[in-house]
């Protein structure tokens, strides 16, 4: 199982909305990152600065590299895009980063 963390920026003032998208995430989303392979996924504010953190466990590298092309994430993207950072196609903005250290 391979460990993932990155970062994205939620605009200022949408923290309840955020929550709120999550709380009341689709079901057939929730399944299609199952079926990728994530565990573990977790995504921690810092009201400070609002970059989002996150960290999730991944058992199949390919699977995660092909859920962007997949409709139903791109939707969610769709969805998000007007509370973060985004790229043209409305992809998160994210960093990814590197591990450096893991207690078990």
């Amino acid at each position: 199982m391979k460990r993932l963390a990155f970062k994205m920026q939620l605009k200022p003032g949408y923290e309840q909305i955020y929550r709120q998208r999550h709380d009341a995430i689709w079901p057939a989303l929730k399944q299609l990152l199952k079926n990728a392979g994530i565990h573990h996924y977790a995504i921690y504010l810092d009201p400070e600065t609002y970059t989002l953190f996150a960290t999730l466990e991944l058992e199949d590298e390919e699977k995660y590299a092909a859920l962007p092309q997949h409709e139903l994430m791109r939707q969610w993207w769709d969805y998000m895009a007007d509370i973060m950072e985004t790229y043209p196609d409305h992809s998160p903005i994210s960093t990814s980063l590197q591990e450096m250290f893991y207690l078990e």
